[in-house]
């Protein structure tokens, strides 16, 4: 279609829930923009209904919930996390703030996600906690990270920043560990622009991390009158988000069954219509065990490291926006600082070199989807490389 502009497919847009702004405009009436308003209390209690009723309380980001998390487990020089290598850094920033040391681990495979038989492994005297992810919602096998956990008297913390909403087998995901974590940040499936949650499983660390939220001090208990004043009584930081942040996620949370329906026709039809060139071409697509996952992305694995750039300059030429994801941790400047490894890490830093992101949000259209599906199929890996 010579002369006829193409409109560029971003790889991810955030959901625009149409009740956002008249919530907008909601606080913007009430005077109240901190935050503990009205808006924070709907959908703190939208998100403990969809997260099976346990505490939780809403935080500024998902990496202020691990830190809270970090802080909760009193971790501290000389202690030990075990995570995967594969994560975004704020798995392993949220530890070492403490003065803690990461020992990072494998993937199983091309899940994603941590080899397990490894993090019992890398447990050693000095560890006090296991830091699993759950990638793209795709469920961690729970049972076994929490039998190593209780064996060796260790914590979990549970980052389901890619799987809000997903039951599995071992229960509902951010619920399972010690402490959970969720994220919404714009390029979740569920957002407050930025925002994020920390879920609290145990009874015992839910007054401290309340005090925690608002800077070390009990000015929740002062709120809910249960002290006549409030003080800084331990460590905290700024961690509560504004009325604006907590309004935009009350209206995601009302659209969250549309938003995991739209992702999931996108994320079946890439399975479903990209299966046959798979094939033909070595590429694998993502198989998530089970079939349970979040719809939060959806990948290939290239044949080679070599193809990764490739197959994304190509569909940038096409105007469509794909992408590499996690450089694992190890590897990383700070990673060789901060933490260390028992074993070369080869799994993931094979997924990291072959795995490519395809665009994946709810509103992706129909003639979109067909555009993504054309340009993979059209596609080959070099041929002197296969």
């Amino acid at each position: 279609m010579s002369g006829v502009a193409r409109s560029v497919i971003p790889f991810s847009r955030p959901f625009e829930a149409r009740s956002t702004l008249e919530r907008l405009q909601a606080v913007l009436d009430s005077g109240h923009a901190h935050g503990d308003g009205p808006l924070t209390a709907t959908a703190t209690a939208k998100l403990r209904a969809l997260t099976d009723g346990g505490d939780l309380l809403l935080t500024t980001s998902g990496t202020h919930a691990l830190e809270m998390a970090s802080h909760l487990l009193d971790l501290g020089p000389g202690d030990e996390v075990v995570l995967p290598t594969f994560t975004f850094s704020s798995a392993a920033t949220a530890v070492t703030m403490t003065g803690a040391t990461v020992v990072f681990v494998d993937v199983e495979g091309p899940s994603g996600n941590v080899d397990v038989t490894q993090l019992a492994e890398a447990v050693g005297p000095a560890t006090k906690a296991l830091s699993v992810m759950h990638y793209g919602g795709q469920p961690v096998d729970m049972d076994a990270v929490m039998s190593i956990a209780r064996e060796r008297g260790l914590s979990v913390i549970e980052d389901n920043a890619h799987g809000l909403g997903v039951v599995s087998e071992y229960g509902m995901l951010g619920r399972i560990g010690d402490l959970g974590v969720q994220s919404f940040h714009d390029t979740k499936n569920v957002h407050a622009g930025e925002g994020g949650a920390l879920l609290i499983n145990r009874e015992c660390d839910l007054l401290r991390a309340e005090i925690m939220r608002e800077k070390g001090t009990n000015r929740a208990q002062f709120l809910r009158g249960a002290v006549d004043k409030y003080s800084w009584v331990d460590w905290g930081s700024s961690y509560l988000p504004s009325e604006y942040n907590a309004a935009v996620l009350d209206a995601q949370l009302d659209a969250f069954e549309t938003i995991q329906t739209l992702r999931h026709e996108v994320w079946n039809r890439y399975a479903d219509e990209l299966a046959d060139w798979a094939d033909r071409v070595g590429v694998q697509l993502m198989q998530p065990r089970g079939g349970v996952h979040a719809a939060h992305l959806f990948y290939v694995l290239v044949p080679h490291p070599e193809d990764q750039g490739e197959l994304i300059d190509a569909l940038r030429a096409e105007d469509i926006v794909a992408t590499f994801h996690y450089v694992p941790l190890d590897s990383s400047i700070a990673g060789r600082h901060y933490g260390r490894t028992l074993h070369t890490l080869d799994r993931a830093d094979d997924l990291s070199r072959r795995l490519v992101r395809l665009p994946l949000w709810a509103g992706l259209s129909t003639d979109e989807v067909d555009r993504v599906i054309d340009a993979l199929t059209r596609w080959t890996p070099t041929k002197g490389r296969r």
